[in-house]
């Protein structure tokens, strides 16, 4: 197997590994920083297998609609059990409530209509999520924390970039959506420079992430390259690849504490 399909495979693999029902005795810290990080990636990946569904660009797209849909509410369980602080209750206690109401919009049948109150509602449980995320970050105490969260975070970015470009492609766009858009490219590489000179890396996370890195600027290129011509089946399977690489840098840093 070559690296690039090994990095692939270790990826997907962490992300089942993780999809697994654990009991909230069994998380560690660095354990619910992943999962309330992976809560980021799914609210962005829902609304783009949202898109993809709508402008029936994908077959699979239902289905990685039902899995996300399944591993955030999977999530959110064990979450709910492993908070301690007030701070950290009070933040579930908003996320709980909102995705009541989030879980019933998105499985109805998408349309431009709709989508961006879709978005919207996403959005807020992004903001929910990293709010948890840094709470969790907070009460643990160590710098490993930090690491956790920014290669979580570029998971939840490259699902963000994904969700905007199939926006563009199914006929929903507007400054605000191409602003966000610009934004997480810039949020990206910016936080993949950072991951870089990290001293806590050893030997394999600096070789995941220079993988990563070459990636980064074939999306780039390519996305630069294509003008006009939306072709959101393969520019989300680039960024899918992509995710399943920082899912190995996550849980290569995971491991390294």
């Amino acid at each position: 197997m070559d690296s690039k399909n090994k990095i692939i495979f270790l990826g997907l693999f962490f992300c089942y590994l993780i999809a697994i029902p654990v009991s909230a005795a069994a998380l560690t810290m660095s354990d619910a920083i992943s999962k309330s990080g992976q809560q980021r990636m799914l609210s962005q990946r829902m609304v783009k297998a949202y898109a993809l569904v709508g402008k029936n660009t994908m077959l699979s797209a239902v289905k990685q609609m039902d899995d996300t849909i399944n591993l955030f509410d999977q999530n959110l369980e064990q979450l709910k059990l492993f908070a301690q602080t007030p701070e950290e209750m009070k933040t579930l206690g908003k996320m709980d409530r909102l995705w009541s109401a989030y879980r019933l919009l998105i499985k109805t049948r998408p349309n431009l209509q709709q989508a961006p109150q879709v978005n919207a509602i996403a959005d807020r449980m992004l903001n929910y999520s990293d709010q948890l995320v840094l709470l969790l970050e907070k009460r643990s105490g160590t710098g490993k924390g930090h690491l956790i969260n920014v290669s979580d975070r570029q998971r939840m970015l490259s699902q963000r970039i994904a969700k905007y470009y199939v926006f563009k492609a199914w006929g929903l766009d507007n400054e605000q959506y191409s602003a966000e858009y610009d934004k997480a490219v810039k949020e990206f590489s910016d936080a993949l420079v950072g991951l870089q000179k990290a001293p806590e890396n050893n030997s394999d996370i600096n070789a995941a992430l220079k993988k990563v890195e070459s990636d980064w600027k074939i999306f780039k290129i390519s996305f630069s390259l294509q003008g006009k011509n939306f072709i959101p089946s393969l520019v989300t399977r680039s960024l899918d690849s992509i995710l399943s690489q920082m899912n190995y840098v996550t849980a290569l840093y995971v491991g390294i504490y």
